[in-house]
């Protein structure tokens, strides 16, 4: 800890500006200048973990290795830096209160008055400086969600404040990223609202060092360098960050306006190395100047929100670029897809992917979208629910189990193919039966799964409370459904495919959380693979 950097990242003038897109981003250009690099999120909200929250309020649930349930910037962060994010990796309003209220009940406190500060301001500081208790981290990059002035964010930027009087100006830096608004009428961009945002923190006892100017029109030199006297920064480390065509292309713009430059100047630190951005500009490339499309429906019920399946749509995206293929994502709400529809909605797809979620809604219509794939030989891959579906709609319209369900949905159901399986479970420690994490997976030789993967056994994360039901798998490998992937301590069913089916896998797990720009995940390249092979095979599209 003691040589270790730490970068505050913090946002004022409206929320969604891309924090978490922009700690990313230096980050992968640190890394680039050979430097390592560890990234944690705050968040303001009471919510302990994202694990309870509607998609629809955050968009997805990132699940990381050791079980954490957080908000998806951990996604961007560990497909930009492929680095494993932890549970400390996000913290939240909720989990420090919980855990200095749970150090006050036993005790720990000694029968003093609790208060915010020092208490839940020492806890939040703690969070910190465990990110580089190794002290192999060169610079620990913290985002600070929400927006400066907001009541709930005070006591972390009374943290941060703290954080720079302990370790002193010298290793810590803070960076403003605000919203630079264009009036039609007048023509102009407003920096104003800027200047009131670092006033705020100004008030609060921090005074940033440099400022990401977030704008839809390219700034001129003069609304620079008014931002900078007016700010206190330097016209050098006011930054533009125009809106870009692709989140990959958010570090190459930082890179031109020389941030990661900006950043090792303040810290009087050289490059380790020479920055090579060749594959980064490469995958770039390819998502500006692909012309050949791939078409994949995306069926689940939360597609108003696109970010509610933002890891899958990033390894569709990442898969299809290493073909130097466009993709072209349909986004099919489920639960308005049925039997009457479900062609004219489906067909004229390459390959389709029945996503996750929980609950019944929109489960008809997920095994509709099965049922059209599996019997026009439409490349399949289905996740979590979506794997469930496919079990589902084999043990109805192929065993000719017409009461077979989950006890999810209907716990009446004569066949129950997916139950809680409690008993396993518990034996394993699961507390409430979630299996939530990082689980190893051993494959079936010569499957298609082992295939794909090259090997036999396999990490992969998951979140999901109901299993299948093993006492039917016979019945269903007899009919011609593979088991072809078995949790290796839990004996459940992870991986089913289809031999007699161009491509036609589902997976319990969540692969999409392990794949990033350096690293393809092999499920999502070969789906993309089949795909593109099906739209040879298919009629000429328009």
């Amino acid at each position: 800890m003691a040589n270790t950097k730490y970068i505050f990242i913090t946002g004022g003038v409206s929320s969604s500006l891309g924090g978490g897109l922009l700690a990313a981003s230096l980050g992968k250009l640190l890394q680039a200048n050979g430097f390592s690099v560890a990234i944690q999120k705050l968040d303001p909200y009471i919510n302990i973990n994202s694990g309870m929250l509607n998609p629809y309020e955050h968009g997805e649930c990132y699940v990381t290795d050791d079980g954490h349930e957080g908000d998806l910037d951990l996604g961007i962060f560990e497909r930009f830096l492929n680095i494993k994010a932890t549970r400390n990796s996000d913290v939240t309003a909720g989990r420090v209160y919980q855990d200095v209220i749970h150090k006050e009940r036993e005790g720990a406190y000694l029968g003093h008055t609790v208060q915010v500060v020092p208490h839940i301001t020492n806890e939040i500081k703690q969070c910190i400086y465990r990110m580089s208790d190794d002290d192999k981290i060169d610079f620990v990059i913290v985002e600070i969600g929400g927006t400066v002035g907001d009541i709930e964010s005070l006591p972390f930027l009374e943290a941060e404040r703290q954080v720079r009087y302990e370790i002193g100006r010298d290793h810590w830096m803070s960076i403003h990223l605000t919203f630079v608004p264009f009036i039609a009428a007048a023509k102009e961009l407003k920096t104003k609202p800027t200047q009131h945002s670092v006033k705020e923190l100004l008030e609060l006892g921090i005074q940033p060092d440099m400022l990401v100017l977030r704008t839809e029109h390219p700034l001129n030199e003069r609304s620079r360098a008014k931002v900078g006297l007016f700010c206190n920064v330097q016209p050098q480390a006011v930054l533009e960050l125009i809106d870009q065509p692709t989140a990959y292309d958010v570090p190459l713009k930082l890179h031109e306006e020389n941030i990661d430059g900006e950043v090792l100047k303040k810290f009087n630190l050289e490059p380790k190395t020479e920055v090579d951005l060749t594959k980064w500009n490469k995958l770039a490339d390819t998502l500006h100047k692909a012309v050949l499309p791939i078409r994949i429906g995306l069926v689940g019920k939360y597609v108003e929100l696109p970010d509610a399946y933002k890891s899958i749509r990033e390894a569709l995206s990442i898969a299809a670029a290493s073909y130097n293929r466009r993709l072209e994502l349909t986004y099919l709400q489920s639960d308005k897809i049925d039997e009457t529809n479900v062609m004219r909605k489906l067909e004229g797809l390459d390959g389709i992917l029945v996503a996750p979620g929980f609950g019944q809604r929109g489960v008809a219509g997920k095994m509709q979208a099965v049922k059209f794939a599996r019997l026009h030989k439409v490349p399949f891959f289905g996740i979590g629910l979506g794997m469930q579906c496919a079990v589902l709609d084999f043990a109805q319209n192929v065993l000719g189990y017409l009461d077979a369900d989950s006890t999810e949905m209907n716990t009446n159901a004569t066949y129950k193919i997916f139950d809680i399986m409690t008993d396993e479970k518990t034996a394993f420690g699961m507390n409430g039966s979630m299996r939530l994490g990082a689980f190893s997976t051993m494959l079936v030789a010569d499957s298609k799964v082992a295939d794909i993967y090259g090997k036999t056994v396999v990490s992969e994360r998951h979140r999901h409370r109901f299993e299948f039901n093993n006492k039917y798998k016979n019945e269903f490998e007899k009919a011609g459904m593979i088991f072809s992937g078995i949790s290796e301590d839990l004996h459940f069913a992870d991986v089913v495919e289809l031999p007699d089916h161009p491509w036609f896998v589902g997976v319990q797990f969540h692969p999409e959380f392990n794949s990033s720009v350096q690293h393809p995940h092999p499920l999502f390249v070969s789906f993309i693979d089949a795909a593109i092979n099906h739209s040879k095979t298919d009629t000429p599209k328009d």
